[in-house]
């Protein structure tokens, strides 16, 4: 099982770069956000994935570390929040220069 969620890790963060390494925006976007979520899953696995711990303190003997958990947690909703902020930028950008090329200027063929 690790290594099917380490080859899952391996393949988000790849599609991730090679969408960073697009010349549009969007793919930018999108590259950054895989990446980002490929993060909180490594974030989440260092809290050592039990199928027989609980959430509860004192419910049992061994229980789930709740900081990764926590870490996690707000990483998506500051995640969420910059990506709509980028979203919102790119739109703007796309409004007044008029291409959603990365530095704003169509390449010559």
């Amino acid at each position: 099982m690790e290594a099917f969620y380490a080859a899952t890790l391996g393949v988000m963060v790849a599609s991730g770069v090679y969408l960073l390494l697009r010349a549009r925006v969007f793919p930018v976007v999108m590259g950054l956000t895989l990446i980002s979520y490929a993060v909180n899953l490594f974030i989440f696995s260092m809290g050592r994935l039990g199928t027989d711990t609980v959430a509860v303190v004192g419910s049992s003997e061994t229980m789930g570390d709740p900081l990764p958990q926590a870490l996690v947690l707000t990483a998506i909703v500051i995640g969420f929040a910059m990506t709509a902020f980028t979203v919102v930028l790119a739109l703007r950008s796309m409004g007044e220069v008029g291409t959603d090329h990365v530095d704003g200027q169509e390449p010559r063929a």
